[in-house]
């Protein structure tokens, strides 16, 4: 899937196939999924190369469509670099019982009080994930005020911090697969 093939709605970018789930509602249920990418990840590949690696944001969407298809899972992919959007689709994973969120909020995670407050409201699981190690890099992004809220927090593995989270997911949300 080529960036290209991305289309953008009220300033969020979704996966072609996965846009339609999450606009008409589709994407519902304890074994559905939502990952959340916030602002500048639709520049993944271009952007510091040498923090966040140069897998581009369509392929990391891709790869979760892929891993979360493997593992059982129903999964629609959203990025923007609009908080209101971001909000807006947690209130979504509440509204239609997604089993579980996947968000990388990008610099929102260390100041988005909102985002912290709406992931407050969803029910089921979300996990928080950053490409690169938080803890590692300039001081103001060691504070997330969004793990204290978030059911997991997975930092500095890169892509595969997606994997993982899904692989996590599935585990919570389809206790009966076989590891």
């Amino acid at each position: 899937m080529h960036a290209s093939d991305s289309a953008t709605t009220a300033g969020a970018s979704l996966v072609p196939d996965s846009r339609a789930a999450y606009q008409q509602g589709r994407l519902q249920g304890k074994t559905s999924v939502l990952v959340i990418n916030g602002p500048n990840l639709n520049m993944l590949g271009k952007r510091d190369t040498a923090i966040y690696g140069d897998t581009t944001l369509a392929s990391l969407e891709q790869t979760c469509i892929e891993t979360a298809s493997s593992l059982g899972l129903s999964v629609g992919c959203l990025q923007s670099n609009s908080e209101s959007a971001l909000i807006d689709a947690l209130h979504y994973a509440e509204h239609n019982a997604l089993g579980g969120v996947v968000l990388n909020a990008g610099a929102f995670s260390h100041t988005s009080h909102a985002i912290a407050d709406a992931i407050e409201i969803v029910t089921g699981l979300v996990i928080e994930v950053h490409l690169s190690n938080i803890h590692a890099r300039e001081t103001f992004r060691h504070h997330s005020v969004l793990s204290r809220v978030a059911n997991g927090v997975i930092v500095g593995v890169g892509a595969q911090g997606y994997v993982l989270a899904l692989q996590y997911l599935a585990t919570q949300l389809r206790p009966t697969l076989p590891e």
